[in-house]
């Protein structure tokens, strides 16, 4: 049994879609499908159904689903133990939307330039589900919020950017005192279930402030064009750019006591893949972003092209 296949099934699964597991896998749907259909000949039974675009694993499909899971995981593993020296094999990395963004890119460019022999598998989330599937295995290691509580002994944090909250308003709007703003202006909020959302909590509460909410949302990109859009006032992290393009955004710097998001990088100590995640954190050097917040400036627009 080609080990690829049981990957393509497992992908398929997770997302619930041919198209999304081809995205993920760098494959047509066609291949993707190929695959599957290649794994259910060789057990004898249908492992997915469709119902439009939508698939679904079939009561085998359930069956297996795990098993093939850990299956992979062990496999993973033993390609791990196989290398003695040198970085080689898969590094699977999990990172949040902005980080996926703005950080993780320049992270991979150097250290994938000097070890192009490395497979890296990336999985964008939040930071609870990051946190969840590093538990777990699923990931080796992830770019995310760091935990707002004591984290586990098994469990390993190196903090890389500090984010303050900023306020952030239509840049047409007067510079006023943030929290007259938040007194008179809708709040499109950060989704408070978010680990990054409790941030706006914490300030809100130590200001005694209730302002009016109007959305609340757990995309930072998507509230930014809100704001742009001039449907209210918004308390965000500083996050690593780029942000969405086009937007005139004036960002207000908060009032003490300020609160800030910590991204870090966290993994599990006892990884089967731990001489590739120490790797790849020595190697981490944003020279300017990792110790110092960038200060907040207004966000201009991009230039229109003549």
């Amino acid at each position: 049994m080609d080990t690829r296949f049981l990957a393509s099934f497992v992908e398929v699964v997770e997302h619930g879609s041919l198209a999304e597991a081809a995205r993920r896998l760098n494959l047509t749907p066609a291949a993707v499908a190929q695959r599957v259909h290649a794994l259910e000949a060789e057990f004898g039974v249908a492992l997915i159904a469709r119902s439009g675009r939508i698939v679904r694993p079939t009561e085998a499909g359930i069956a297996i689903l795990e098993r093939s899971r850990r299956f992979l995981r062990e496999v993973r593993d033993l390609k791990s133990y196989a290398v003695e020296s040198g970085i080689a094999g898969e590094l699977r990395l999990g990172a949040i939307s902005t980080a996926l963004t703005g950080l993780v890119p320049r992270m991979l460019e150097d250290f994938l330039r000097r070890h192009p022999e490395l497979e890296i598998y990336l999985e964008p989330s939040t930071s609870m589900e990051l946190y969840r599937k590093i538990g777990d295995g699923e990931l080796d290691l992830a770019i995310m919020i760091a935990p707002p509580f004591a984290v586990p002994k098994p469990y390993a944090v190196h903090v890389i950017r500090e984010e303050p909250l900023i306020m952030i308003a239509p840049a047409a709007w007067s510079a006023e005192d943030p929290l007259r703003l938040l007194a008179t202006q809708p709040l499109v909020r950060y989704d408070r279930k978010q680990w990054g959302g409790r941030l706006v909590d914490d300030f809100l509460r130590q200001h005694r402030i209730r302002p009016a909410e109007r959305f609340e949302l757990d995309s930072l990109e998507a509230i930014a064009v809100m704001v742009d859009r001039g449907l209210g006032v918004a308390l965000v992290p500083d996050w690593a750019r780029p942000w969405p393009e086009g937007l005139a955004l004036r960002k207000i710097v908060l009032p003490a006591p300020g609160v800030s998001r910590q991204i870090c990088m966290f993994w599990l100590k006892s990884s089967p893949r731990i001489r590739l995640v120490q790797a790849f954190v020595n190697a981490y050097e944003l020279p300017g972003e990792a110790v110092t917040p960038a200060p907040a400036a207004d966000v201009e627009p991009e230039p229109t092209p003549p």
